[in-house]
């Protein structure tokens, strides 16, 4: 029997129906993972960026897939690093993911959890059926590049080999333990000469910022994973950044 949490029509385990339909489900989350699905509930766009989609509606659709597993060290999430000779944010750790095709459908249904899954399979290499969707936050907006970006929560029910696929889009597929997302040995303030200044994460080798690292601040906040930890720890960046 579907819950009241679950929409679209068809149901499947790993969040993809038999038809190419798409599930999003709480159903069978591990325990650790329900407070997040609980903060996906009720977070506002403003709680999580100030950066928010135009209202004339510019801005070019786009989703990512935050994908949630169980490693050696417990809770981890899923990274990428982009290319060096991309011209949208080259070399910058990321979630997977990119702009909607036409062939994913509704950007205002089901066109982003399609684009996060099939982006994530064309940049990793996972098998999109081993992941279950279970959240979609709120539209965020990325200045710089003009991305309207939807975030699509995921759990790696069932975890697949990743590596990269195309050396001309990825440099590097890598997961970080939540454990260490969230020491405070691990997080700094990057500041952009703009003025602009966000929070980072110091983990796997890389610097962990912008969109992607606002993402996770938000999330490990309104999850109550959250550290105290010091904001006056500076991390400069250049103007290619």
């Amino acid at each position: 029997m579907k819950t009241h949490e679950q929409s679209h029509v068809e149901d499947h385990s790993a969040g993809v129906g038999r038809d190419g339909a798409i599930a999003v489900s709480t159903d069978g989350l591990p325990e650790w993972l329900e407070p997040v699905a609980r903060a996906a509930r009720t977070i506002e766009p403003r709680q999580l960026s100030r950066f928010l989609p135009p209202e004339n509606g510019a801005g070019r659709q786009s989703a990512v897939l935050v994908l949630f597993g169980e490693g050696e060290r417990g809770p981890e999430l899923l990274l990428m690093e982009r290319s060096g000779s991309l011209r949208s944010h080259p070399g910058q750790p990321s979630f997977p993911g990119g702009a909607l095709d036409p062939e994913d459908g509704d950007q205002a249904t089901a066109g982003p959890l399609r684009a996060a899954l099939r982006e994530a399979e064309e940049e990793t290499g996972l098998d999109p059926c081993g992941v279950q969707l279970f959240a979609v936050l709120p539209r965020l907006y990325i200045p710089v590049s003009s991305f309207v970006v939807t975030p699509v929560l995921g759990w790696w029910r069932a975890p697949s080999p990743v590596g990269v696929v195309d050396p001309a889009e990825t440099a590097r597929v890598f997961t970080v333990p939540v454990v260490d997302l969230t020491d405070p040995a691990n997080r700094v303030t990057t500041v952009h000469p703009s003025g602009h200044r966000g929070p980072a994460f110091l983990v796997e080798s890389a610097l962990v910022w912008g969109f992607t690292a606002g993402v996770i601040d938000r999330i490990l906040h309104f999850a109550g994973w959250e550290r105290p930890w010091d904001g006056t720890r500076q991390v400069p960046l250049d103007w290619r950044a």
